[in-house]
């Protein structure tokens, strides 16, 4: 069974191009597991680990709906579910797409925080229609984000472990031997309308934007 995908995931927003802006992806392999709730969200637990020689993130979903791989650099992902041995490839044109700035958000450094026993700094973002807070930490890692406005306000994922360490690349190889589905070309991100990743995933983390290619 394809999981359900839903408009009721969180926007991003990468930082602005200013002088001062934090990094938003990781610049070494990191593992770190988050508590996820807010309103029309699930609360749980969610994994993310990145393999940083390649710019690639596994994301683990709750409940062993399965998992997937986002190529950061290409702006493709697939999704593979253990349970049914299936594989969705999910076309350039419907994947979450580059982790790039985005012109109109604005950052505001707001102050030190240590969260799972991990320093970051916060960071306030803000473009019309959204405002979010972020907590990153020197390496890209970000442990806290929480929407203060707009889509998903008040959605909260926060990092309850961290640990830093070479990932094994099998992790984020394709399986060998699952049935491979394909999205339509055109279909919005993960099939329904509106976009968005599959139901329970938390992704995009609220405060974040992937853009469309």
């Amino acid at each position: 069974m394809i999981p359900r995908f839903s408009p009721l995931l969180l926007l991003l927003a990468a930082p602005a191009l200013a002088q001062d802006r934090p990094p938003i992806t990781p610049n070494r392999d990191v593992a770190v597991t988050y508590r996820v709730s807010g309103e029309g969200q699930p609360p749980g637990e969610m994994r993310m680990s990145w393999l940083a020689s390649r710019n690639l993130m596994r994301m683990d979903m709750p409940g062993g709906q399965g998992w997937m791989v986002m190529d950061l650099t290409a702006g493709t992902a697939f999704v593979a579910m253990d349970a049914q041995r299936m594989l969705m490839d999910v076309p350039a044109n419907s994947a979450p797409g580059r982790m790039t700035p985005n012109p109109n958000a604005r950052f505001t450094r707001e102050g030190p925080a240590r969260i799972a026993n991990t320093d970051c700094v916060n960071w306030r973002m803000e473009e019309p229609g959204q405002a979010a807070r972020l907590c990153l930490t020197r390496d890209g890692v970000m442990l806290r984000t929480e929407s203060l406005g707009g889509p998903g306000g008040g959605a909260v994922m926060e990092a309850t472990a961290v640990s830093f360490g070479p990932q094994d690349a099998g992790r984020f190889q394709r399986p060998a031997g699952y049935q491979s589905l394909q999205l339509p070309p055109g279909m919005p991100q993960g099939g329904t309308p509106g976009g968005g990743m599959p139901r329970g995933t938390a992704l995009p983390p609220p405060g974040l934007t992937l853009p469309a290619r």
